[in-house]
């Protein structure tokens, strides 16, 4: 049975779906780092939100974690690169919270429209200052969003039915999306010139960084108010304060600071400024719909490989996990077979899927070769962390689809490229279900994986294959099965030789030794 720790608070209800779909789970809030170090290792998965911090250090300690799931976007508090390191699966929940953040953006721009805070704290105190809290109309205003993804794009819905005028940044913005939206995709220059109000639905990363600075207020419309929901760091905190203070800025509506929680900041008090402690997603509804999703996802991916908003590995639903079941063992074998015969530096890796694979989800599948292929020349290396590894290796990775097959219904051949040479294995599913190795470097054969083999490549040579039995006889070593291949006669063979106990490499040597043989390597899978 999985076991999960749950680190922060979250709804009965999730803990309910943990057991109910049969995961023990332990809830324990408020623990010190060093007690979460110190009891992590006993856990397959880690549901968290914003307190617990998944360290480096945490990781070390976390021998048996596969998963850490936040309920919640924001994944600051978890060292992702770390993770992937480590082959622990990071999901977030990226929608459950989407309409509530981005209500609260909306309320923001009114409130800073019409200075609602300071309106209600003179009420409140009072004082009946009408004549002070001259606001403006959005009707007819231009917005300009920086990111119209989930959030943005539930914003500029809003914005539409305020009958304000939507400009968009977003790289990835389609513009048929944009046109389905209602929003005109505009660049980054243009939406500063253009928007009478501003508003940020954005992650932080090195490209978002700082995107709102001095140079980028210059360009802005004198009377810009900006809002940030998203996240602090996009913006340059002392680069707004000084266009505040001179005027160029109308208002600032912040959810988000650099460093939180911000309990001291040069934005308190500033009569133009609306502020909230990180409010965006702090509804009852979204509360409690990230804590079920996180559970629900942190269930599927220990009860069924399902993969769901997953930040450093491809998504798997729970209809295809089952289907890609077989290809995954296939790939691992395949993966392990070209890694476990390279001895030079690699340089690139070719996967063609052919016939009915090249229908299913092929990214997962191309994460497991790689694993398998990488894994007998570096350590600890898992389809979480593999493609991150070829990528710090140079390894060029890419893939081939071809709907048809001329001689399966289905094949994945794995092409690898080293220094010295390219060499390739392909492998097909018998029966559905049944890994087997269909052909090695343009050689047909037929081999299923056993636990322990030999290959050996040789020349076609009369004598081979009872010299090789005695060999492995005269060691003690059953021969389970011997799988042979070749070119026209008189070329080069392969034989694969399943065996009931691992080949010492004294053994490899004195097949070596034998008349025709080229090349000779023990394998174990």
């Amino acid at each position: 049975m999985p076991k999960v720790l749950i680190s922060d608070s979250l709804s009965p209800a999730a803990v309910a779906i943990f057991r109910d779909r049969g995961v023990e789970v332990d809830v324990r809030t408020d623990l010190k780092p060093e007690e979460l170090k110190a009891i992590i290792g006993q856990y397959d998965g880690l549901a968290i939100r914003s307190a617990t911090k998944v360290t480096k250090e945490v990781l070390a300690a976390a021998t048996n974690l596969k998963v850490v799931g936040r309920a919640g976007i924001g994944v600051d508090n978890v060292d992702v690169p770390a993770a992937t390191q480590r082959g622990v699966v990071v999901m977030n929940t990226p929608f459950g919270n989407s309409i509530t953040t981005a209500e609260h953006a909306i309320a923001m721009m009114f409130a800073l429209a019409r200075q609602l805070p300071d309106a209600n704290a003179s009420t409140h105190a009072g004082k009946w200052e009408k004549s002070r809290f001259m606001g403006v109309e959005l009707f007819g205003k231009t917005l300009g969003l920086i990111g119209c993804g989930n959030i943005g794009s539930i914003v500029a819905d809003r914005a539409v039915g305020l009958k304000m005028k939507v400009i968009a940044y977003d790289p990835f913005l389609s513009p048929e999306r944009a046109l389905d939206l209602g929003v005109e995709k505009v660049e980054l220059d243009g939406l500063f010139q253009r928007a009478d109000f501003l508003t940020l639905h954005t992650p932080l990363t090195d490209q978002t960084r700082n995107i709102i600075d001095a140079a980028a207020i210059a360009k802005m419309k004198p009377g810009v108010r900006i809002i940030n929901c998203a996240r602090g760091g996009l913006i340059v905190e002392d680069d707004l304060l000084a266009a505040l203070k001179s005027g160029h800025v109308a208002g600032a509506a912040l959810d988000v600071f650099a460093a939180e929680p911000a309990k001291e900041s040069a934005f308190f008090g500033l009569p133009n400024v609306v502020c909230t402690p990180h409010l965006g997603a702090a509804t009852s509804e979204a509360q409690e719909n990230v804590a079920l999703q996180v559970a629900e996802q942190i269930s599927d991916f220990l009860l069924s490989g399902a993969v769901t908003n997953a930040l450093n590995m491809p998504s798997v639903t729970a209809e295809e996990a089952p289907k890609l079941k077989p290809y995954l063992a296939l790939v691992e074998q395949l993966g392990s077979f070209a890694g476990q015969i390279t001895e030079t530096r690699l340089k690139a890796v070719n996967i063609t899927y052919e016939g009915d694979v090249a229908q299913l989800n092929t990214r997962p599948i191309t994460s497991v070769i790689l694993a398998g292929l990488l894994r007998p020349l570096l350590d600890s290396v898992n389809m979480v962390s593999a493609p991150v590894v070829a990528r710090e290796y140079d390894i060029d990775v890419s893939e081939t689809k071809r709907e048809t097959c001329e001689d399966y219904h289905t094949l994945v051949r794995l092409t690898v490229t080293t220094e010295r040479q390219t060499r390739s294995i392909a492998g097909s599913l018998f029966a559905g279900t049944k890994p087997r190795i269909v052909e090695l470097e343009g050689i047909s054969l037929e081999a299923e994986v056993a636990r322990n083999m030999l290959f050996v490549r040789n020349e076609d040579k009369p004598g081979f294959i009872g010299r090789l039995g005695t060999v492995l006889g005269d060691a003690g070593i059953n021969i389970a099965n011997f799988n042979l291949g070749r070119r026209p006669e008189g070329g080069s063979a392969l034989a694969l030789v399943s065996v009931d106990s691992p080949v010492a490499e004294e053994i490899v040597k004195t097949v070596l030794g034998l008349p025709s043989v080229v090349q000779a390597k023990a394998l174990n899978f």
